[in-house]
């Protein structure tokens, strides 16, 4: 169980209220008229030079502040009328996982460009992307071979670190090169071993034979099998010759005809003693196809469940606009009082 995403937005619960926000332009029109009324009254003193000795009043050019602030305040009543309220949504999602390892096979061949317009590493590198992109509360590792095999990344559910991994993966970066199957496989299976989740799973991706490492591909999907754990196995390499790039220090980049030599016999028992399934990908295309199915098959069961929490805000409205009425009381009867 963990939450997906938390959403929160504002809103009023009586909008009817609302509609009292038209009033506020009629009470400003009526102020306006109130005042151009007033310009014209006029009071009748015994002795004019009473007046013109009479002081005016600095502050006479902010009398009109008392309506503003009594106006505002009655913005912020019929706001606080309409019970504002801060609405924070949640999706707490329940699933009971899978736990899947991707073991890719790093070794030299890989660099063979029978996947156009990409070479085998990079087609393999993108698919494993967006298989992984599909995914949602599933934990995924990353075992990387060629004559060797290590577990560049142990299981996880963060996406993105496991997405950058997975894209600065270089066919032939490992120090011996080859095409361990079977430790890649046992490497895999150590990660998944102590694992709880209802479904265990290796996708394992290879060009070639098994050439190297102390133990055997049959023997470790054999141990693979007893702890219940799945080997989809992923021959990767088009039939007969695919160009295979080298470096010529003095002509540069040339290419040569190399015969793929996926073994798809050990492929195919791999995925048969465990349960799994065996394919063939002979192009970018296929590839994509494949990732897809294997997506399918290792669905894992999700149930959501989305809540709201209602939090009132008319105290954000109420208390500024109390606070503004009672200045407007204090200055109406002090500093800008009305003479009768």
């Amino acid at each position: 169980m963990f939450e997906l995403f938390s959403k929160s937005s504002f809103a009023f619960q009586d909008k009817a209220f609302l509609w009292l926000l038209l009033l506020i332009p009629l009470l400003i029109a009526h102020y306006l008229w109130h005042e151009k009324q007033g310009k014209r009254a006029a009071l009748v003193f015994s002795d004019v030079r009473q007046v013109v000795r009479a002081r005016q009043g600095r502050l006479k050019e902010f009398r009109h502040v008392v309506f503003a602030f009594r106006t505002i305040a009655l913005v912020l009543l019929i706001l606080a009328l309409a019970r504002p309220v801060l609405k924070n949504q949640k999706q707490i999602v329940y699933s009971e996982g899978i736990d899947i390892i991707l073991a890719m096979d790093l070794s030299g061949s890989m660099l063979a460009e029978d996947f156009e317009p990409k070479n085998r590493m990079e087609a393999a590198k993108e698919v494993a992307q967006d298989f992984v992109r599909k995914r949602i509360s599933d934990r995924i590792g990353l075992v990387v071979f060629a004559g060797k095999s290590f577990t560049q990344c142990p299981l996880t559910l963060d996406y993105p670190l496991l997405l950058s991994m997975l894209g600065a993966l270089r066919a032939g970066s490992l120090q011996e090169d080859g095409t361990a199957i079977g430790t890649a496989i046992a490497t895999a299976v150590n990660r998944l071993r102590t694992s709880t989740a209802k479904s265990r799973v290796i996708v394992l991706l290879t060009d070639g034979q098994n050439n190297a490492g102390e133990i055997e591909p049959i023997t470790a999907a054999e141990l693979a099998a007893a702890l219940g754990i799945k080997i989809y196995t992923v021959g990767a390499g088009t039939q007969g010759y695919a160009n295979y790039p080298i470096i010529d220090p003095i002509f540069g980049k040339r290419y040569i005809r190399q015969k793929v030599d996926v073994d798809d016999a050990t492929l195919q028992r791999i995925a048969d003693i465990t349960g799994g399934k065996y394919f063939r990908a002979t192009d970018y295309e296929s590839l994509k196809t494949i990732y897809n199915e294997i997506d399918l098959l290792e669905k894992t069961k999700i149930e959501t469940e989305i809540y709201t929490e209602y939090k009132e805000e008319f105290l954000v409205f109420l208390l500024p606009a109390l606070l503004l009425l009672g200045l407007e009381w204090i200055l109406a009867n002090t500093r800008f009082r009305k003479v009768p």
